[in-house]
């Protein structure tokens, strides 16, 4: 009898072993399983770009502006510094604004009716068509100067990423345990310096993040351009006219009937995602080593 009573809690045993090692082994496979599905599209976007569009990159398309019609050859060289420009602009404008809106949001507006309604603005933006924020330009910068410019497509640029980066900056510092403002303000350190050298340092990450997905949303926007910068067939580096972006001239050659330019329509998309990646690479290099250098 007491050799059963010893045998059935050691089955017992084993069998929620058992149950736990296959909760687990399901648990780690659904989320090797949903990581391969998240990557996938970008993965098979990126080797179709390759395919498509390697065999057109070369010095040419880096270094000159798009050929007359009717002509071989060219590049999208004016259109790749127009885009750098342009996103210049955007993010000396989106950023600061954003970053800023967001520390006021979590540290200095909580359950105030001004916090409210940047955050209701910043959800109605996120929701905003490009076009219509391209429109809406063109009628407040573009009619009034009479004429297109890189400095309307910025401002069209910088006004989409900075409900993105609001709210992503307050959700970042929401989550910064209130132990550390607290420790900072009981030793005598002002509420402001808190705020920017310790609580927006410590949630840096989540916000340079925020800024990366930003970035990369308006970074192959076509639409608010059409209606700002319009686009320009030579070098520009003027921000009070028309600039040439990558977008609008993938757009362009992708539309147009010429094999030539929808090959180099797709060498342009492959540039614009390796632009993105690269740059979006190089800002989380640079910050997590600023991170770990604080830290340490």
């Amino acid at each position: 009898m007491a050799a059963r009573e010893l045998r059935a809690p050691r089955r017992l045993r084993s069998s929620n072993r058992i149950r736990r090692m296959l909760a687990n082994h399901l648990a780690t496979t659904a989320a090797v399983a949903s990581t391969i599905l998240v990557m996938a599209p970008l993965v098979a976007i990126f080797f179709y770009l390759l395919y498509k569009g390697a065999s057109s990159l070369n010095l040419a398309f880096f270094t000159r502006p798009p050929a007359p019609v009717g002509e071989t050859g060219g590049g999208m060289g004016n259109a790749i510094l127009g885009s750098a420009i342009l996103l210049g602009i955007a993010s000396a404008l989106g950023v600061p604004i954003g970053i800023a809106a967001g520390i006021y949001v979590a540290e200095f507006g909580r359950g105030g009716r001004l916090a409210n309604t940047i955050r209701f603005t910043a959800d109605v933006l996120n929701g905003v068509p490009s076009i219509v924020m391209g429109v809406s330009v063109y009628a407040l910068i573009v009619l009034p100067q009479k004429h297109f410019s890189a400095f309307s497509g910025g401002v069209a640029l910088g006004i989409m990423m900075i409900p993105t980066i609001t709210r992503t900056t307050e959700e970042m510092l929401l989550m910064v345990p209130l132990s550390v403002r607290e420790a900072a303000l009981g030793l005598g350190v002002p509420r402001w310096r808190s705020v920017l050298s310790i609580t927006l340092r410590t949630a840096s990450p989540g916000v340079i993040t925020g800024c990366m997905l930003a970035f990369a949303r308006v970074a192959g926007e076509t639409a608010p351009l059409l209606f700002t910068a319009f686009g320009n067939q030579f070098w520009s580096t003027s921000i009070n006219q028309p600039i040439a972006a990558l977008p609008l001239q993938i757009f362009v050659y992708a539309t147009s009937p010429y094999d030539d330019w929808h090959r180099l329509a797709w060498a342009g998309s492959l540039v614009l995602i390796l632009l993105i990646v690269v740059s979006v690479g190089l800002v989380r290099y640079v910050a997590g080593r600023g991170v770990l250098r604080g830290a340490s």
